[in-house]
């Protein structure tokens, strides 16, 4: 290499590196804390980046974001928000129910939140009213607190002889006495008897799969919890394997197998939480932005899953469904 052509490289490094350099700091850092796993929650992981380029931010292009996931530990999450904060994070999406929501509050005064729950956010803290939160935190809101009862109900419309529900819940959620409470009052209301099954993991939900049979429960249906859609395919297994009649809160249990689900696009709250935390970027004040709540609340039924089963769909049912897997 001739003299003059190596100085002109050299020149040239020196000139880009710094340069690169400057870009990357200057790209913002966004931080997506979820209490599942990546390996079967990966779809909202994507419903979110599809938020967030409908805002205008496409990752490494003109923002970078860092991913924390509990993997069905919720103790994990206060240290895997800290490290969000630490690593400078401008904003964090955080995913997954009321406790990702809590650790990112608590992790910082000042780094804004977005947030995903089925819970009370006024309840738990979070928020000081849905039209103007006041604090660093807002989100996207679905209260499944009114559900457990529909859910009931639909249960028992497209199965009337079932008379024993089994209720599948995470203790560790901080919601679960308000959810579990509304279910049995709609069972309570139709005459039905429910049981309580506890399950924090994929093994406590062996067991509590042993102890509905024992109860000789004929239908199952799970809480609102990331962790318990987190094993969708264990459960959906389960449930075909002993002809029990599996409902869950989001179209991709049904999907995984279950009889059914109703509940809200939980797709939508994560493009939805994409949106905001591109509006935080663009300067929006999480303060004086209103919580956002479905409007709509998507009944699926799996055909396929009602044929192993032996059930007949009622017509009414099938004309009321947004989706039908056959």
């Amino acid at each position: 290499m001739k003299r003059r052509e190596f100085i002109m490289l050299l020149g040239g490094a020196a000139t880009a590196s710094p340069f690169g350099a400057l870009a990357q700091q200057r790209m913002p850092l966004v931080g997506f804390l979820n209490s599942a796993s990546p390996d079967t929650y990966r779809f909202n992981a994507d419903s979110f980046r599809e938020g967030l380029t409908k805002a205008g931010f496409i990752e490494n292009r003109n923002v970078r974001i860092e991913e924390r996931w509990a993997r069905g530990d919720y103790g994990a999450l206060p240290a895997l928000a800290a490290e969000l904060v630490a690593m400078g994070v401008v904003a964090i999406a955080a995913t997954g129910d009321v406790a990702s929501a809590r650790a990112a509050q608590l992790a910082s005064n000042t780094v804004p939140v977005v947030f995903t729950i089925g819970g009370d956010p006024i309840r738990h803290g979070l928020i000081e009213s849905v039209n103007r939160p006041g604090g660093h935190v807002t989100g996207i809101l679905f209260n499944q607190n009114v559900l457990g009862a529909k859910r009931v109900e639909l249960l028992r419309e497209i199965a009337p002889k079932v008379s024993r529900i089994a209720l599948l819940m995470n203790p560790t959620n901080p919601n679960v006495r308000i959810e579990e409470a509304d279910a049995e009052a709609g069972a309570k209301k139709l005459g039905l008897e429910t049981i309580t099954l506890n399950a924090r993991n994929a093994i406590e939900l062996e067991s509590a799969f042993e102890q509905l049979l024992r109860a000789k429960a004929q239908a199952l249906i799970t809480a609102t919890d990331p962790i318990l859609l987190d094993r969708r395919e264990q459960i959906a297994s389960f449930a075909l394997r002993h002809n029990v009649l599996a409902m869950g809160f989001v179209q991709q249990i049904a999907v995984a197998g279950a009889l059914l689900s109703y509940g809200p696009s939980i797709s939508w709250m994560y493009r939805q939480a994409g949106d905001y935390i591109g509006q935080i970027l663009r300067g929006s004040n999480p303060a004086e932005m209103p919580v956002l709540q479905p409007t709509h609340f998507e009944l699926v039924i799996n055909l396929k899953t009602a044929n192993a089963l032996g059930l007949t769909v009622p017509p009414t049912v099938l004309a009321r469904a947004d989706e039908v897997i056959e």
